[in-house]
């Protein structure tokens, strides 16, 4: 039979584009589940901002009665405008191993994006650098941090028959830290005294959510350089802040303040939420939640969700001071394995700062990109 595509341009039906992925991973050990009311709320323009900016359109397709796979484009104009081209992304693209059902995806995506105009096409990219981006390329054996993605092997031989190539990889690091270096807390140590640096501590989610501002505009000013990232305007950083703040288990997040109470560094770990998300199966209530909380106040494994530094400290070991401090914590919470986020791969300082732990490059995630 053939395949039909759908828009999803009802609440029912986004809901439906949602559960995709939950019928393509049922049982696969090693993909995390998302929030469902999350990820629907995050195709709404009443509820997510970036769709002030960001045109969207997404389609289900539709095998034998059964929905087998769903793909969105975008088109990001905030991003377009600040490096002066023009390309469209797709997003959320998951499907059946299944080449009629891929073709037809693509084919409707990619045929949308060249009416608006677009002769180039990347992904998967989201809405900004904190939404989905990346399909997994190797480490399918491997479970994700809860800010990562996971993707079935198949994935990148469907795109690369339809005529995709690589962009940019991101890899990814389990990090092993039984104790801390004595070399990075000598460093750490000589930093803080040499810059007059404060670092400030929280135990309760109450004592961060004030700093948030401060946490977003630094985040900005470091990330603004690096692929695909866009602004985040007041709109957004209070979207995320939302989202994501009341997620964090504050005793793992640490500031770092000049003698002018300026944030120059912060670093953000979280507990891993990985094991929990799967165990609350797409949903917050009767029992996610709990599943959520025992994650976060009994970590095993960090996860390395954010780290930003003020350009003007760059290269001056402010780095060794957050994720010393982060390491300290981790520590007196018996957490002796980290799982970093994706890094570009390209970004050798960063990479650097991994190796000097005992560690695994272990997965990998790409953006792809054609020509329409």
């Amino acid at each position: 039979m053939a395949v039909e595509i759908i828009e999803a341009n009802t609440l029912a039906l986004l809901r439906d584009f949602v559960n995709v992925q939950f019928r393509v991973y049922k049982d696969n050990p090693n993909w995390v589940p998302p929030i469902k009311k999350d990820e629907v709320n995050a195709l709404r323009k009443k509820h997510n901002p970036a769709l002030r900016f960001c045109d969207l359109k997404c389609w289900l397709a539709i095998k034998d009665k059964k929905t087998v796979g769903r793909i969105a484009a975008l088109v990001n104009h905030k991003h377009n405008e600040k490096i002066q081209e023009t390309h469209g992304r797709f997003s959320r693209a998951e499907f059946i191993d299944d080449p009629e059902v891929s073709d037809a995806l693509f084919n409707t995506a990619e045929s949308w994006l060249k009416e608006q105009g677009f002769h180039s096409v990347q992904g998967p990219l989201g809405f900004s650098n904190l939404d989905h981006q990346g399909m997994l390329v190797a480490g399918f054996d491997h479970l994700p941090s809860a800010a990562s993605e996971y993707h079935l092997p198949y994935y990148q031989e469907h795109l690369k028959r339809l005529g995709y190539t690589k962009e940019v990889d991101w890899i990814e690091f389990r990090l092993f830290m039984d104790q801390i270096p004595e070399k990075a807390a000598r460093v750490a140590q000589i930093v803080k005294k040499r810059n007059k640096l404060r670092v400030k501590s929280f135990t309760k989610s109450s004592e961060l959510k004030p700093h948030a501002p401060q946490i977003f505009e630094l985040l900005n000013a470091s990330f603004k350089d690096l692929f695909s990232v866009v602004k985040l305007d007041q709109a957004m950083v209070d979207y995320y802040s939302n989202r994501y703040l009341p997620m964090l288990n504050p005793k793992f997040v640490k500031l770092v303040f000049d003698p002018n109470e300026q944030l120059v560094a912060f670093i953000i770990g979280l507990p891993s939420l990985s094991r929990g998300l799967q165990k609350a199966k797409g949903k917050l209530f009767p029992w996610g939640w709990w599943h959520l909380k025992k994650a976060l106040d009994k970590p095993k494994v960090m996860d390395l969700m954010l780290t930003g530094v003020s350009p003007e400290y760059h290269g001056k070991g402010v780095v060794a001071v957050v994720f010393t401090e982060l390491q300290k914590a981790m520590l007196a919470h018996g957490v002796t394995e980290a799982e970093t986020t994706g890094v570009f791969e390209t970004n050798t300082k960063v990479i650097q700062n991994w190796k000097n732990f005992e560690h695994i490059q272990h997965k990998r995630k790409r953006c792809w990109k054609k020509s329409l």
